[in-house]
């Protein structure tokens, strides 16, 4: 064994069992006859120091703390006789194949990729004519935040006082946005007394009046009006539970002016729009309500909704939505102070996280994994989104043959299932991996621990590329590429074509 072998070592507060290991990490690398000895010789130290008069403490610890040492010399002849690596304290992985050779994991874990998060936060900063908020409620990890931040997002939409503590308690200067339409008292009271937010979203006036009472009638405030608009070219709709229709936001804009310094106009076209122009139709009608409020906003917040691609709904080139959001801007021929904002929360954080399964049973055409519906895969039972897949195999290559399979998840309950088949090998079977690809967004965060199940909200990190790629995104001209076609010869894993 050469003299810079990595040994782990351990302290024993109680004793393992015959095969357990020591702190549960080491397994059963170590030899069993030094193991013994050392810790019978410290129970028999232990038993005896406590049976022991209190007058004789001094010396009893004396000697606890001499057969301690004794004890660890053995622990260390006895690990030294198998050597193990010291394990990473946040270990990084190159892909999930690497992960899955290194660890086996028997639970679901979340991928990370700092890299990705960096390239989209980047590329947002660099091409939307404006200020860039983070919307939290996509992915509030505080590993995801933290390296938005370091990537150069300042501004978060927050939506609750939960949201609110997150952010500020990892970044005290961050500038927090409240820009859910209805808000409890104390959210609206805590927010901008002890937290420092200014700036919250009304669609009524109820909203506008409760917003006043409790912050006592500060004259500091920024008040958005939530526009109701069309979410036709939107995946996901969010018409029918918020915002106001343009006579009311007139109405809304014109009493905001009354009481506060700086006023705005919010709206949200629907998660996953499809087409860049639903942010100028958007614009358009924020045109009629100033026509009809005779109120220049101060800010333009244009929300979220920017897509990612997924298998079967792969939207146009990221570019033509920056240039309807520019082009419709410019349209309103606002003063040049007017300030121009985007809430991208799925944008920014779907393409650089996946959702790592197991196998866990397989009938037939019928597989078992160890999450679904009720865990990181709430938008497959739902939404019924397709993800881009990699099946992974441990001991060898799988079949190129595919089938298609339908995919429970592991609670009791019989909803729990993706809503459409996946096409996998066809000779998949129990302790095979399934990668789940663009989980950055609503994953970690819709997971619930229902019936004791779930993935770790900590994600463990990655280095390679997404599985799928938005067109136009921050990969620039390699649109399409994914992380196979980039690494085709990474063994033992299989793409999943679609």
């Amino acid at each position: 064994m050469g003299k810079n072998t990595p040994v782990l070592i351990e302290e024993i507060a109680e004793p393992p069992g015959p095969r357990e290991s020591f702190g549960g990490t080491i397994g059963n690398l170590y030899h069993d006859s030094a193991y013994e000895q050392a810790t019978t010789a410290l129970q028999e130290v232990v038993v005896e120091a406590r049976s022991s008069s209190s007058h004789q403490a001094n010396a009893h610890h004396a000697q606890v703390n001499t057969m301690r040492a004794r004890s660890s010399t053995s622990k260390n002849l006895a690990l030294k006789a198998r050597p193990v690596a010291a394990p990473l304290r946040n270990p990084v992985y190159e892909d999930a194949a690497h992960l899955i050779a290194e660890t086996q994991p028997s639970n679901p874990v979340h991928l990370m990729r700092p890299h990705v998060l960096r390239g989209a936060a980047q590329w947002f900063l660099q091409h939307f004519p404006g200020t860039v908020l983070y919307a939290v409620k996509a992915n509030p990890s505080p590993a995801v935040i933290k390296e938005l931040w370091a990537s150069g997002i300042r501004h978060f939409d927050v939506a609750s006082l939960a949201e609110v503590e997150l952010v500020a308690g990892l970044f005290p200067k961050a500038k927090l946005h409240f820009m859910h339409p209805v808000k409890s008292r104390e959210a609206i009271r805590k927010s901008y007394f002890n937290f420092g937010v200014r700036d919250f979203v009304v669609d009524s006036a109820q909203e506008l009046f409760k917003l006043l009472e409790e912050t006592r009638g500060a004259k500091d405030l920024g008040i958005m009006i939530r526009l109701a608009v069309s979410n036709g070219h939107a995946f996901h709709s969010l018409t029918g539970k918020f915002g106001a229709e343009n006579r009311l936001a007139a109405e809304l804009l014109q009493q905001a002016r009354k009481v506060s310094p700086r006023v705005g106009i919010a709206f949200h076209v629907g998660q996953q729009t499809m087409h860049g122009k639903a942010y100028a139709t958007a614009l358009a009608q924020v045109g009629e309500v100033i026509r009809i409020a005779k109120v220049n906003p101060d800010i333009i917040d244009v929300g979220g909704g920017f897509p990612v691609a997924f298998p079967g709904l792969v939207p146009p080139d990221m570019h033509s939505y920056m240039d309807s959001i520019k082009e419709g801007f410019e349209a309103l021929n606002l003063p040049k102070k007017t300030k121009l904002w985007c809430e991208p929360g799925r944008a920014l954080v779907q393409e650089s996280g996946s959702l790592l399964v197991k196998v866990e049973l397989r009938k037939d055409n019928r597989l078992y994994i160890n999450d679904g519906f009720y865990g990181a895969l709430f938008d497959a039972g739902y939404s019924k989104l397709s993800y881009p897949l990699r099946a992974l195999r441990t001991d060898g290559a799988m079949a190129t043959k595919m089938a298609k399979f339908t995919v429970f998840g592991p609670t009791c309950d019989s909803i729990d299932v993706l809503k459409t088949q996946l096409t996998l090998p066809a000779d998949i079977e129990e302790g095979d991996y399934i990668e789940f690809g663009q989980t950055g967004g609503y994953a970690v965060a819709l997971q619930s621990g229902f019936n004791g199940f779930g993935a770790d909200a900590k994600a463990v990190t990655v280095r390679d590329m997404p599985l799928l790629h938005t067109p136009g995104f921050w990969q620039g001209e390699e649109a399409g590429k994914t992380a196979a076609e980039d690494d085709s010869a990474q063994a033992p894993a299989t793409l999943v074509a679609f």
